[in-house]
């Protein structure tokens, strides 16, 4: 651990670093902010970073950050080549693979790649955002809030925003000023992103999603989970919708890709935007985690995933359209079995207890009496918050991961709430011309009987789980109406339209006021309505104020625990910034006589595939090439291909498709899981046992180059050997 010269720089310097209880840095934890990376330069270039901070991040000149990409908004994404070539994970690029895929053309079956230019493929609404600037304005923010609270508080957060906004955006500069550590610091963060991404090539889905479900978050892995994109941008360079007259995006920086390979110990970096992680949960929030809310959501998803996997086997049709949301349910579906598994396995709630009871101690002396209740104050608005954190996590589950009938019927209320006036000022034509897109658009992944298979199974679940008196109520005395759900499903899609697109397209074109005005007595338009306006008003704002008041409690347990414990060290939490993660290439030991490798090899893939087998059939052509094993330059010295590996970087939701980068700055890997034993590291990081999952870059570069022979997207890289 470094030793600083003043209290002031060690507490800033804390405020990269995390949660451990001994005096020696351990580096590898940790989610990083990229401009208090100078704390730790002489740490990283130990481990064997061979760069400088600066290389990594920097104002002045171009840095390994100008080449990191926000995808989407929820992935990351690596600029690998000066013409805007771009890659990311394949699950990443899933819902856009899946949107230009058909029964005749099933990219996700059978892969996509354009072998020129003209053959890539547009995608409507999805952007690549790039970090401009990170500037520590807490200071300035903190002055500016000093004893105020209520509304005051807030109305002078949102006044010392828009000054700093105003004064450091500029024109062609989007973003602003992000609270980190519970409002303890803020900095201004200023983005520029471009809105003309395509898709350039996708391997089959037997190659991006490899082992499927069963090997999800688990480890020894063989998926090649990438898929690559091609940034366009306007003849200088800058940010344009669409045209076919925009030219490739010129980064300032791309990554160089080494085929040099990996090895135990070699250090690694990961650069992405991880989402969210709650390292600072209290032991009774780790204890509803594991014995409440994620049994709740699990069984939900349970439920709807036996609908739609039950659907997807039954036809090619089904298993195309429902591709994209089976993926999204399941996901998050077996990563909160693993989190439970892991929380209980470590103790998590007694870790937190003894952590909890070294603060009471210190707060009850007047050292530190500021501090004292603070604990106590968190677990109380706790106790006041979870019937709201489940409220709303079931309003999830229902309206956004649920039956699609609802948030469609929504799409049109505009129109039917608003006829007349949309009439007399003339939008009604372009209005009716909208629905009939978003309709054809919907019919395109839409089954009726599956989305009322989804619809009973959850509906009954959420009835079931919602907690008392904030059930709400026409739906909860609708669904008592009936014997069972399924009659209750059965009676509701038989009285909506919106569960069939081609009568939907008829009314709409016929465009009559009566018929249209008519649809607002739709059961799905008024169950999604009363859904709506009930959690805006029951469930938001109680969640939202209890989640005020546990937020202000954590920011004085956040800095009570960096005043109290100088020499530990305690991390800032993921909150979709920019961050970097470092360790090394390492195994692990997560269980009594088990050891996992660090690497794994094609040898895998050739033992696990099995034809036929939903996660582990492999197109015949790629059994033949990989029995056969020429792996050309992406080889190792002993003639095997690496396909994955494992290292000690800290990683969440939204580090997927973020760059694994070597010591010298190069490409080696795309980061896409972690591994089942990890998936608690949101909530509790363990050095010993979490993991992150890396593609390698040479298998990445053998399935374009050999398999799928679009080595031209190769020879733009510039390949360090």
């Amino acid at each position: 651990m470094k030793n600083f010269n003043s209290m002031a720089t060690k507490l800033v310097a804390c405020l990269m670093l995390p949660l451990c209880f001994s005096s020696t840095l351990q580096a590898k934890e940790g989610m990083w902010i990229p401009t208090l990376l100078h704390a730790l330069e002489d740490e990283m270039q130990a481990m064997g970073l061979r760069l400088s901070v600066e290389d990594i991040y920097s104002i002045n000149h171009s840095s390994l950050k100008d080449a990191i990409v926000h995808f989407g908004g929820g992935c990351t994404a690596e600029m690998v080549s000066d013409e805007g070539l771009m890659l990311t994970n394949h699950h990443c690029g899933y819902s856009q693979i899946q949107s230009h895929s058909s029964v005749d053309n099933d990219y996700l079956k059978d892969g996509f790649w354009a072998m020129n230019r003209s053959e890539e493929l547009p995608n409507p609404g999805l952007t690549a955002t790039f970090i401009h600037r990170i500037e520590d304005v807490s200071s300035r923010v903190l002055a500016a809030l000093d004893g105020l609270e209520g509304v005051q508080r807030e109305e002078a957060r949102k006044g010392v925003y828009a000054e700093i906004e105003s004064e450091l955006l500029g024109d062609k500069l989007s973003g602003g000023v992000v609270e980190f550590d519970f409002g303890n610091q803020f900095f201004l963060i200023s983005k520029i992103t471009y809105q003309d991404v395509r898709l350039v090539g996708a391997p089959p889905s037997a190659v991006g999603k490899f082992g499927g479900d069963t090997d999800n978050w688990v480890w020894p892995r063989h998926t090649g989970d990438f898929s690559v994109f091609r940034v366009y941008a306007d003849e200088n360079n800058q940010p344009s919708e669409y045209s076919e007259s925009n030219v490739p995006f010129k980064p300032a920086h791309h990554l160089p890709v080494s085929i040099e390979g990996v090895k135990d110990g070699d250090f690694t970096m990961v650069f992405g935007f991880p989402g969210r992680t709650e390292q600072y949960l209290t032991s009774d929030a780790v204890i509803h985690v594991i014995e409440t809310l994620n049994p709740m959501r699990i069984a939900m998803r349970d439920a709807s995933l036996s609908v739609i996997n039950a659907a997807r086997s039954s036809s090619a049709e089904l298993r195309i359209a429902y591709a994209s949301k089976q993926s999204s349910i399941a996901n998050a579906w077996k990563k909160w079995m693993g989190q439970s598994k892991g929380l209980t396995e470590l103790d998590a709630v007694g870790s937190k207890i003894a952590l909890e009871s070294k603060f009471n101690n210190l707060a009850s002396t007047p050292e530190f009496s500021e501090y004292d209740g603070v604990i106590e104050s968190i677990q109380k608005s706790n106790f006041d918050y979870y019937k709201f954190l489940e409220a709303r996590s079931l309003f999830i589950e229902l309206v956004y991961y649920g039956p699609d009938i609802l948030l469609h019927a929504f799409e049109f209320s505009g129109i039917i709430d608003n006829y007349d006036e949309l009439l007399e000022s003339g939008e009604l034509a372009n209005k009716l011309e909208e629905a009939l897109h978003i309709n054809e658009q919907y019919a395109k992944n839409y089954d009726a009987t599956v989305d009322e298979g989804i619809f009973r199974v959850l509906s009954d679940g959420y009835l079931d789980f919602i907690p008392e008196g904030l059930e709400p109520e026409d739906f909860a005395g609708n669904f008592k109406r009936f014997n069972s759900a399924e009659e209750y499903a059965s009676d509701f899609y038989q009285k909506s339209i919106f569960d069939n697109p081609n009568d939907l397209e008829e009314l709409l074109l016929k465009g009559k006021a009566k018929h249209i005005k008519k649809l607002s007595n739709d059961p799905a338009l008024k169950l999604i309505k009363e859904l709506r306006e009930h959690y805006f008003t029951q469930i938001a704002p109680s969640y939202s104020k209890s989640q005020g008041e546990i937020k202000a409690a954590t920011a004085l347990y956040s800095k009570g625990l960096r005043q109290m414990f100088p020499d530990e060290e305690f991390i800032v939490d993921a909150n979709s910034t920019l961050r970097l993660t470092f360790g090394r290439v390492e195994g692990s030991s997560p269980h009594d006589g088990m050891t996992y490798n660090a690497l794994s090899t094609t040898k895998g893939i050739l033992q696990k595939y099995q034809p036929g087998h939903p996660d582990f059939d492999l197109p015949l052509d790629l059994v033949e090439a990989l029995r056969e094993g020429d792996w050309g330059k992406y080889g190792t010295d002993q003639s095997e291909l690496v396909v994955c590996f494992t290292g000690s970087n800290h990683t969440t939701g939204g580090n997927s498709g973020s760059p694994a980068i070597n010591g010298d700055g190069s490409l080696v890997g795309i980061n896409f899981d972690r591994t089942w034993e990890s998936t608690m590291s949101d909530i509790l990081f363990d050095e010993g046992r979490c993991r992150n999952i890396m593609v390698d870059i040479r298998y990445v570069l053998w399935i374009i180059d050999h398999y799928a022979g679009a080595g031209h997207l190769v020879e733009e890289m510039t390949i360090i050997e």
